[in-house]
């Protein structure tokens, strides 16, 4: 909504020295979304004078038409002598009074004007159009013919106002009234505390049996229709220019006379209306449904199929309008021929939900719409019809008709109850009942009782319908900035879950140990799980598929981190970054075997345990995953040595990093899934009340799926169930006892057959070892069929002995030692090599 400053005065004393900044800050500071405040004529300098066109000289011989004008313009210039001046357009004549920028003058983008040669003639000054002066599109696009009234030599400035100053205000959907010069001019008066002139407040004549004959048949979709009849207009009448200068101002473009006035008052009161040319209307007027397929051709003169939820104005014929959208061609006022002298004005008012639906229907979005939808003042149409019919008499010399009809719906005015503290509640400030009241009074509200305030919204206000809207009202004209900011107070024995402390910890690990989060959206297209290599039967091509996905080529939601994590490390290796190590954690959705309807949840209530129960049980299955993905250098090279690049070990010590921030003891296998690589693929998995479960796979990925995806080689992946990890938590890990007594090593070398994991002999080692063993860590791995035989490999261990209360003995670090060896031995076929 653009508001010039110019007529919001009209409407409210502002102090003289107030630009549009400083009213701009006061709307803001009520919660109006003043975007901008643009100076109109900024650094518009004259002389710019009215000028009488006394003679014109066609210029032969140019490419294009060329005139050599004389111009009286006054005294203006100085010597009274007519002022010559070339001119390249062509829709002004002999006797025309035009807008002259004479030497010394400065248009709108500090074009300068001066006396210059051209076309063989010597040009003291122009003759102006709309887009020089900054005017905004008058409908002609070319010189300005003004009225012959204009006095030769009049300011020009003044007289087209030039200099203004207009604010341009976002509307929100709940604050449709701010679409008019009144509604803004009532939050200015509030924001400054003077009175408002309200210029609804007119003395409308009773309705009466002699107006207009007007039918509603659907009530609930008008509920009321003010026609009013103006006879004997002039056709010739055209728009002031202070008319039109306020439409321009406004964004409107100036059309005839009789649609000017209607844009005028809907710009003003905020009530839309339509002129039609009586002349063309044909029987009653009636509002009704449309029928199903019926047509309408509409003011844009397109052929509109008609939808049975459309409300219609008709006439004997049929549809003459799509009721609060735009109306028809069949009953329009012709500015061409200028033949209207009967206008009948309607000024209804039409159910928003239905106008919104129809406007989204048919794509055709107006000002009417926007307005009705958004909510309108029905209590304005009457004065929104007289205001039109003055303006009639006035300006086309008309005759109002005696003749008022109104058909209104009967309705009650809209009440709330709210007990006078509650806006304090809500903003945590004590404002008192005597601020409440004040305050809701200066909305419009007639506001009754003491503890408990009855409150009648105002009509204007449709988006007041509960206790929270007045609160609101009240915090912003109290002033949002002066709302303290105050901590909340959670109750206590609140805060974060163990599964929450844990993805927390979990970020803080990867984070740490060089991987950097990167989240994705949770969509995938199915083709990635043939690309993944996944058999048919696996459980993560059974998806949950999205009625309205963002992107039809990702129509599921993921069963799998991979996709996503994948995709993030193949852009950002074709933007240049070749050293990755990505992590994500996340849900994944997987569809309940039997398939639920969720109920639908009551809104004037809490819900029970049991509907929130069967809502979840209506959910997909939603566990948390983590996963990781490294290409490239794990170490970087440098000064300090060669570096190393990722590789799949470093995907399995991702899990076990994840293992020991849950407490978890992680077991970990050689597997094969789908798109790892077959031989370097550990399964892990957990011991959950005593049953082993596989929780998810770690390694190097496929050379295939690096392939298919477009991947760089050697890339490493890992992917766990996160849920299922806690599960076999033993809880927040503790932290280690520190003992004072010394520590006792032993080195172990034991030859086993090259096809035993590292994990078997470990656990074996580590079970053997008993109570004294602290840790165990791998140092080397050797093969040499020379040395050790065909099929054999050496793991080389150091194993770390301490007591808590006591110095080892070496005969009892020997001892356990040597039940370790003996453990792995009948274990896994190990033998203590040398």
């Amino acid at each position: 909504m653009r508001v010039p400053l110019s007529w919001l005065r009209e409407y409210v004393d502002l102090p003289a020295t107030e630009t549009g900044r400083d009213v701009q800050a006061k709307l803001i500071s009520v919660g109006l979304e003043v975007e901008t405040v643009e100076q109109l004529g900024d650094g518009l300098k004259g002389p710019l004078v009215v000028g009488k066109v006394l003679t014109i000289e066609e210029l032969e011989g140019f490419k294009k038409p060329i005139r050599f004008c004389t111009v009286d313009v006054g005294q203006a210039n100085g010597t009274g002598e007519p002022q010559e001046i070339v001119c390249g357009a062509r829709n002004f004549a002999v006797g025309d009074k035009v807008v002259v920028v004479l030497p010394g003058a400065v248009l709108p983008g500090d074009f300068a004007i001066a006396a210059r040669k051209t076309y063989g003639k010597t040009s003291h000054g122009m003759i102006c159009s709309g887009d020089e002066l900054g005017m905004g599109d008058d409908g002609s696009h070319g010189i300005i013919v003004l009225p012959p009234e204009h006095e030769v030599g009049t300011d020009a400035i003044e007289l087209l106002q030039l200099v203004d100053e207009v604010l341009d205000i976002a509307v929100t959907p709940d604050r449709g009234y701010a679409l008019s010069i009144r509604g803004v001019a009532r939050e200015t008066a509030t924001a400054y505390g003077l009175t408002l002139s309200d210029p609804a407040l007119l003395d409308v004549p009773q309705p009466n049996a002699f107006g207009y004959p007007v039918q509603v048949a659907d009530p609930m979709g008008c509920d009321r229709f003010t026609a009013r009849t103006v006879t004997g207009l002039d056709p010739e009448a055209r728009s002031p220019l202070w008319l039109t200068r306020r439409l321009q101002k406004a964004g409107m473009r100036p059309i005839s006379l009789a649609v000017d006035i209607t844009n005028y008052v809907m710009l003003e009161l905020g009530q839309p209306l339509h002129a039609y040319d009586r002349s063309r209307v044909q029987g009653p007027i009636g509002v009704r449904r449309a029928e199903q397929g019926e047509k309408l051709v509409t003011l844009d003169g397109v052929t509109r199929t008609l939808d049975a939820q459309d409300l219609v104005i008709t006439d004997d014929r049929g549809p003459i309008g799509l009721a609060g959208v735009m109306g028809g061609a069949n009953t329009e006022i012709d500015d061409t021929e200028n033949t209207t002298t009967e206008v009948v004005v309607e000024a209804a008012h039409f159910d928003a939900l239905s106008i919104s639906r129809t406007a989204r229907r048919h794509k055709l979005a107006s000002e009417a719409s926007k307005r009705f939808e958004r909510g309108v003042d029905p209590q304005a149409a009457s004065a929104a019809a007289q205001r039109t019919v003055d303006l009639l008499v006035l300006l086309a010399g008309g005759t109002a008709d005696a003749g008022v009809t109104e058909v209104i719906a009967p309705s009650a005015p809209h009440t709330i109850t709210i007990p006078a503290d509650h806006p304090d509640k809500v903003a945590g400030v004590a404002y008192g009942r005597e601020t409440v009241v004040r305050r809701l009074q200066e909305v419009g509200c007639d506001v009754y009782g003491q503890d408990e305030l009855i409150v009648t919204v105002p009509s204007w206000r449709p988006d007041l319908t509960d206790p929270n809207d007045l609160a609101e009202e009240v915090i912003r004209l109290e002033g949002y900035e002066n709302l303290p900011s105050t901590l909340p107070k959670p109750p206590a024995g609140r805060g974060l879950t163990d599964r929450q402390r844990l993805h927390r910890r979990i970020g803080r690990a990867l984070a740490g140990a060089g991987y950097v989060e990167a989240p994705n959206y949770p969509f995938v297209g199915e083709h990635v799980f043939d690309q993944f290599g996944l058999t048919a039967d696996d459980p993560n091509r059974k998806v949950v598929k999205l009625v309205n996905p963002l992107s039809d080529e990702e129509p599921a939601l993921r069963t799998t981190l991979l996709p996503g994590l994948l995709g993030a490390l193949r852009r950002n290796d074709g933007r240049g970054s070749h050293d990755l190590a990505l992590f994500e954690t996340g849900l994944v959705f997987h569809p309940r075997e039997e398939l639920k309807i969720a109920v639908r949840l009551p809104v004037d209530r809490r819900p029970t345990d049991e509907e929130i129960a069967s809502l979840t049980e209506a959910l997909p299955v939603q566990p948390r995953h983590a996963a990781v993905v490294l290409t490239g250098a794990r170490e970087q090279a440098g000064w300090w040595g060669k570096g190393r690049p990722s590789d799949w070990a470093d995907a399995v010590e991702s899990a076990r990093v994840l293992a020991r921030e849950a407490g978890t003891e992680l077991i970990v296998r050689g597997g094969q899934y789908g798109p790892w690589h077959p031989g370097r693929c550990a399964e892990l998995a957990v011991v959950v009340e005593g049953v082993e479960q596989v929780i998810g796979y770690a390694g190097e990925l496929h050379p295939g799926v690096l392939k298919s995806l477009g991947l760089p080689a050697r890339t490493s992946a890992m992917e766990l169930d996160l849920d299922a990890l806690e599960s076999a938590s033993a809880g927040v890990p503790k932290g280690p006892k520190i003992s004072t007594f010394p520590v006792a090593t032993q080195d172990v070398a034991l030859v086993v057959d090259v096809s035993v994991p590292h994990a078997d002999v470990e656990g074996a080692l580590r079970e053997g070892a008993g109570e004294l063993l602290e840790s165990i860590r791998l140092f080397d791995v050797y093969e040499n069929a020379a040395q050790l035989g065909e099929g054999k490999k050496s793991l080389a261990y150091a194993l770390r002995f301490r007591a808590g209360d006591r110095t080892l003995t070496v005969d009892e670090a020997s001892a356990a030692r040597d039940a370790a060896v003996a453990l792995a031995g009948s274990r896994v076929g190990a033998v203590l090599r040398g």
